[in-house]
């Protein structure tokens, strides 16, 4: 008998409020990246009607004066309020009529500088207490990284179809094509899987902000027609796929006017939509140095090169980290039962040709660089360009199989 099961996930729009926050974060921090690479940072974003709060811990080593001691404050060399000004202007927040609006919104920064304790445990020099000279982790925790081979990205179904969904709407709203539409948006994909394979796409729900003036009919037909057809292929699609254009009949005040927003509480968005399991630490606005982020992206790519080097059809990986420690406590692989050699033998092959070192983490895949906007909207992971989503190491990984 088939084994036959619908698995749900969902994406958010540009302008959703925890996404115009996490934007916010990894904006200030490539401003930061930008100026000195070693610069850390932890910058979290709140957002609420016409008012953004940042708050965390920024240290720039380049703005220290070795002969006085003394530091130069962020607000000297980076302009914040510019940063976060251009972040919302990005997202589209401009309308006349929005409470919150890239010229309008009040700024309240509550940045300092990283506890010198936490900075010890990270730095590559000895101190008291710290049994090695290594950069360390900068927090305990612990990471996944997921892929598969159900589609080009190496990612699962419903999560691609829910981020391209949300793509194509931004592109048509900022395209100017329809004068409707505005930032804050959700869109949901649920598909069928049989034997564990993707079959039909069962239902689509997409909720998009829109003017007041616009008919909710004019508003399902569009985007029935112009971004789910063109997402979704039609083989997928079938008399029984239902459309769930914004369910509650109306979406005017949305955004930050609408709801709260906090950085990193998407993390499921950014990640696997639920399909591969998550440690629970958020990436937005945190520089490399924290294995939250840094290591996520780690597993990922390792992940990513095991399927592609033919070994699993499916594999997922955990590693975890003690704050200050040079190296993970434990690395796992599993791969779902579809590996093509033992789990054992994959893992020991993932040891020898990865190193899971921070340090290492960070050269690796060339993380000292302000690339990190770019990452925010959409997913994590399936982006074309991304250091980590190479799978430059499948043959070694290959070659490493004993």
């Amino acid at each position: 008998m088939a084994n036959s099961f619908v698995f749900s996930s969902e994406s958010v729009g540009e302008g959703h409020p925890d996404k115009v926050a996490d934007l916010i974060s990894d904006s200030v921090l490539d401003a930061c990246l930008a100026i000195d690479a070693s610069s850390r940072v932890a910058c979290e974003t709140f957002v609420k009607s016409n008012v953004v709060v940042v708050g965390g811990e920024i240290t720039i080593p380049k703005l220290q004066d070795k002969k006085t001691g003394k530091t130069k404050s962020i607000e000297e060399v980076i302009n914040v309020g510019k940063v976060i000004r251009d972040a919302i202007r990005d997202i589209g927040y401009v309308n006349d009529d929005d409470v919150f609006h890239a010229d309008t919104v009040f700024i309240n920064n509550y940045l300092t500088a990283q506890s010198a304790d936490i900075a010890q445990g990270v730095d590559t020099r000895k101190a008291e207490g710290k049994k090695h000279a290594e950069q360390g982790a900068g927090d305990q925790g612990l990471m996944f990284g997921f892929a598969c081979n159900e589609t080009p990205e190496l990612m699962p179904t419903p999560i691609i179809f829910a981020h391209n969904l949300g793509k194509a709407l931004t592109a048509v709203r900022k395209s100017g094509k329809v004068k409707w539409l505005r930032p804050d948006a959700k869109s949901q994909v649920s598909v069928r899987y049989v034997d564990g394979k993707p079959v039909e796409v069962v239902n689509v729900v997409i909720s998009t902000q829109h003017t007041e003036d616009v008919k909710h009919a004019e508003i399902e037909a569009y985007l029935i027609k112009n971004v789910i057809k063109k997402v979704i292929p039609a083989s997928l699609l079938t008399k029984k796929t239902e459309f769930l254009i914004n369910p509650t009949g109306r979406f005017v005040v949305g955004g930050p006017q609408g709801d709260s927003g906090l950085t990193g509480r998407k993390i499921i968005v950014d990640t696997y939509g639920g399909w591969g399991r998550h440690g629970g630490g958020a990436f937005s606005g945190k520089d490399p140095s924290k294995v939250d982020r840094s290591a996520a992206y780690m597993c990922r790519w390792v992940a990513k090169n095991i399927v592609a080097a033919g070994l699993a059809d499916a594999v997922e990986l955990q590693v975890a980290y003690a704050i200050g420690h040079p190296e993970p406590v434990s690395v796992y692989v599993d791969t779902k039962g579809t590996g093509k050699v033992a789990d054992e033998k994959i893992s020991a092959a993932v040891t020898k040709v990865f190193n899971f070192k921070p340090a290492a983490i960070v050269a690796q895949l060339d993380l000292l660089r302000p690339i990190y906007r770019q990452t925010t909207n959409y997913g994590h992971f399936g982006k074309a360009g991304l250091p980590w989503e190479q799978t430059n190491k499948a043959a070694a990984l290959r070659a490493a199989i004993k």
